[in-house]
């Protein structure tokens, strides 16, 4: 069982690395459960089944630099989605690949720190995880 880093993870929005990504959080993938308990039942504990799988959100904060960061501004504002893919620098070569949104964009202009950024992506349709990105 192998255990890895998480530095040098890279997310590409259509085959291009975004820069200067302090971190990531996501995608956290979910499904929606409808409640199913009857009167009839012989326990009074709920039952649920499945209904729709949610894709999720990714967010990430960066050191914000508009040079860098406008494609972003740009996707936000055009209401489109682009293709993006979350490498992770295992020995797997193992990514995430999606379709998603550009939904929110802000900074933080601390008077003691740097000019930072976060930036939340909404992935739209199936997200797929797999083991074949070429580093």
């Amino acid at each position: 069982m192998g255990k890895f880093s998480a530095f040098g993870t890279a997310l590409l929005m259509d085959g291009t690395e975004i820069a200067q990504v302090t971190s990531f959080s996501g995608p956290n993938l979910s499904a929606d459960t409808v409640d199913v308990t009857t009167h009839d039942q012989t326990t009074a504990w709920e039952e649920v089944i499945l209904s729709i799988l949610r894709s999720g959100e990714l967010t990430m904060e960066l050191v914000f630099d508009y040079a860098e960061h406008a494609d972003l501004l740009t996707e936000l504002v055009g209401k489109t989605y682009e293709d993006f893919e979350l490498d992770f620098p295992d020995s797997a070569y193992t990514e995430w690949r999606f379709n998603a949104y550009v939904i929110s964009f802000s900074t933080t202009e601390p008077v003691d720190g740097a000019l930072t950024g976060t930036c939340t992506i909404k992935i739209t349709g199936e997200p797929s995880l797999s083991n074949n990105y070429t580093p």
